[in-house]
């Protein structure tokens, strides 16, 4: 924008001041209007990367305002769900809500870290959502979290969603089945309930909820007021902090 005022400002000069509405001007004069742009810009091709830096410096903040309002229509089903795992500290000031699939690579890669941040600070309340979106391993492996939770209670829960977090090897019944005896839960009991309504019913709930928030990819986390697609490049300590301080605003 501000490279076409400069350039409309320079062309203004050769234009008569009255013909410069493009609407009245002639086929001359629009030619020599834009080959005064097109002349100014090629000596001076910084004002198109300011351009460009606020356009993006728009986008990013119409997205961010966007998704607080999302965050804001639908902050029940995020942070109250009835259904999620809840860990960290229950009782923590801040909300950390985590979107995951068990097959994500950047999943795994942040979990050591999230875990990290989540004991060092000892004050966030983690709730995680199964999101299985990129292969059948990835609803296998969440439908058999859910049918943990629902059968055998949160701790057993938390040790298999670690231990499919670091895993790199295979998902099926049978990788299943060996993790579920592992875990001292009942292996027949779990494996049948992954394919019944309840879980199923989480799942789609999930899914429901992503879609209304327009999320899709993992990892995608919700930290009180502010969504985050993926991981910052600073990591997640800069989000907590902001959260923080937008709770003591008021």
């Amino acid at each position: 924008m501000k490279a076409i005022l400069t350039a409309a400002a320079l062309a203004a000069t050769t234009l008569p001041a009255l013909a410069f509405d493009p609407a009245s001007m002639t086929e001359t004069e629009k030619a020599a209007f834009g080959e005064a742009v097109r002349e100014y810009l090629m000596a001076n091709p910084n004002v198109l990367v300011e351009a460009i830096n606020v356009l993006e410096e728009r986008r990013v903040a119409d997205e961010s305002k966007n998704d607080k309002l999302l965050v804001t229509n639908n902050r029940e089903a995020i942070f109250n769900d009835g259904h999620s795992w809840i860990g960290g500290n229950p009782d923590g000031d801040i909300t950390m809500v985590e979107f995951v699939d068990y097959r994500c690579g950047v999943c795994k890669k942040v979990h050591p870290e999230l875990e990290e941040l989540i004991a060092a600070d000892g004050n966030i309340r983690w709730i995680v959502k199964e999101f299985p979106i990129l292969t059948q391993e990835s609803d296998l492996a969440a439908r058999f979290t859910v049918a943990v939770l629902q059968e055998a209670g949160a701790e057993p829960y938390k040790k298999a969603h670690d231990a499919l977090m670091e895993s790199r090897g295979p998902v099926n019944l049978e990788t299943l089945g060996k993790l579920a005896d592992e875990l001292s839960v009942d292996r027949t009991a779990v494996l049948n309930r992954m394919n019944t309504e309840e879980v199923s019913a989480v799942l789609r709930k999930n899914h429901q909820l992503a879609e209304q928030m327009r999320i899709m990819g993992t990892p995608t986390f919700i930290i009180e007021g502010e969504m985050l697609r993926g991981v910052p490049a600073d990591g997640l300590d800069g989000a907590i902090a902001r959260a923080r301080t937008a709770k003591k605003q008021g």
